[in-house]
């Protein structure tokens, strides 16, 4: 079966780790996918929403402030300043994480329409998961 392992690590600690079937990042140049047997290389991310989908094809997002992708054939490593990873078994576990993501990009963000774009992409992925 073909995988990649993933890991996103912040300064406070590891946010998500496992093995994907492909993962999508907000590169500074815009978003890119990854998946197993990739070309090796480092990138750049900026304030977005990282989808991941597992290997039973479902998705989970982590929201990021900004950071580093490191990509190889069978692993890609994320080394972000801030992640928030939206998840929840509830309506209300759900909502507070992405209270949370949002109160993330809004520290960061002087973009507004970017901001709103981010917001809305991230609430698209999260209420369909």
């Amino acid at each position: 079966m073909n995988k990649l392992h993933l890991e996103i690590v912040t300064p406070q600690g590891q946010v998500f780790s496992g093995d994907v079937s492909s993962v999508v990042l907000p590169g500074s140049d815009g978003e890119f996918g990854v998946l197993p047997s990739h070309a090796s290389l480092v990138s750049l991310l900026q304030a977005g929403i990282i989808d991941i989908q597992d290997l039973d094809n479902k998705h989970d997002i982590v929201a990021i402030n900004w950071g580093y992708a490191k990509i190889d054939e069978e692993k890609v490593t994320i080394l972000a300043d801030g992640a928030v990873y939206i998840s929840g078994n509830s309506e209300s576990d759900l909502s507070d994480s992405l209270n949370k993501a949002k109160e993330l990009f809004n520290s960061i963000s002087s973009d507004k329409n970017a901001f709103a774009a981010t917001i809305s992409k991230m609430e698209n992925i999260a209420r369909n998961k």
